[in-house]
Parts: C-alpha cells; structure tokens; sequence
C-alpha cells in the first residue's frame, strides 16, 4: 500500500500487509540511543493496519526489534524499541508496548491497553481493554483493569476456540485459583500445585514463566 514509511535496515518477509500511514524501523525514542545500527525484523503474513509505529532496537535491548508470523497490528498500535512479538499475536487499536516487551505466540490485547517496559506477556493471555501492564501477564490467563489490573482465571473461550480439552483448561483453572485467590503465597502455592493439579504441559508451563520473572506477575 501506498504511503508507507520505512527506514532501515529493516528486514520485512512474505505476504505481509501493510496499510496506509504504518512507519517502520524508524530510531527510538530512548535518549539512550546514539545512532548505533540497530535493526527492526518482520517475518510473514502479518497484517500492519494503519498508523502503526515500529521502532528499531537499541544497544541496551540486542539492537533488534522483533515481530514474528502471522500477527494482527491493529491501527495505532506503536512498538517500542527492543520489543519481542512472538506469532498469531493480536494487539487492538492503539496498544502501546514500552521497549523490551516480549509478547509470546496467540496472546491477545485489547484496545488501548499499556505495557510497561521490560514486562513478558505469555502464550494464549487475553489483556482486556484500557488495561495498565506493569508486571509480567502468566500464560493462558483473563487479565483486565478494575481498576487495577488483575487475573480473572484462565482465557477459557481463547483456549477453547485453539482446541485445547476441557481437562487442561480446568487444570488450569485450579492453578489460577491457588495463585490469585487463595491466601498463599507464591511458593507456598506453586507447592500446592505442584501436588494437587493434574501434570500437564500448560500447567508446567505456567509454573516455569514464574519461577522464571523477572518483575513479579499480575495477580
């Protein structure tokens, strides 16, 4: 489409999509960055709608900017410099990722939602609207304002739309209610799990993303 900005280098895959007015690769806007090459990277078939920015990495992220496959970039969405967007992400109109966001494969966030630098937003979370992320979001998890953000339980209908079975989902479910409404602390309820959930890969996965945080994670 026509008028698109793009400034290098930047490297772009196939049947990628771009819509009017989208600017890509352009500097960041850390006061840190001094001109030194940095790179921004796009795989294939994402769809780049209108007005959305994205900003090449910096020396203090690898000086690289990553978006991966197969990705929806709503309009006026901006990705910040050293951002990691994984695959089948969708982020709404006028999301806003700070620098070192690592988005991970079919997360889903809502218009106009925030994310504070540096946070991790796991695999299948769904981020509802106008939602302010300044700790990491757990994977597979409903996470929305009130005004506060907060886990309201697993993404049930996301999960169940992707085929996962009723029994992961519960699984999930229990590991989520240990975590956020019980009187437990983390370890105490990551013991818990560890002993009552059924095993499962999401399970372990989840228990792994906060074992491995570097900021805390959303309750």
């Amino acid at each position: 489409m026509a008028n698109n900005y793009v400034e290098g280098p930047t490297w772009i895959g196939e049947d990628n999509v771009f819509f009017p007015y989208s600017t890509i690769g352009v500097a960041s806007q850390d006061l840190k960055y001094k001109g030194e090459r940095a790179e921004t990277r796009i795989g294939d078939r994402n769809q780049i709608r209108e007005f959305v920015t994205i900003h090449r990495g910096t020396r203090g992220g690898g000086l690289i900017t990553c978006v991966g496959n197969d990705n929806l970039l709503m309009t006026y969405t901006h990705v910040g410099h050293d951002a990691r967007i994984g695959d089948h992400v969708i982020l709404g109109s006028s999301v806003g990722l700070a620098g070192h966001v690592t988005i991970e494969d079919w997360a889903d966030l809502s218009p106009f939602s925030g994310v504070h630098q540096f946070c991790r937003i796991g695999r299948h979370a769904f981020i509802g609207p106008y939602t302010v992320v300044k700790q990491d979001v757990l994977p597979y998890s409903l996470t929305s304002s009130k005004p506060e953000a907060a886990i309201f339980g697993a993404n049930s209908i996301g999960l169940e739309r992707r085929g996962y079975s009723t029994e992961v989902i519960e699984a999930l479910q229990t590991a989520f209610r240990l975590l956020t409404r019980s009187q437990l602390n983390t370890t105490q309820a990551i013991e818990r799990i560890s002993a009552e959930v059924a095993s499962c890969h999401e399970v372990d996965e989840l228990v792994a993303f906060i074992r491995a945080s570097q900021r805390g994670f959303i309750k």
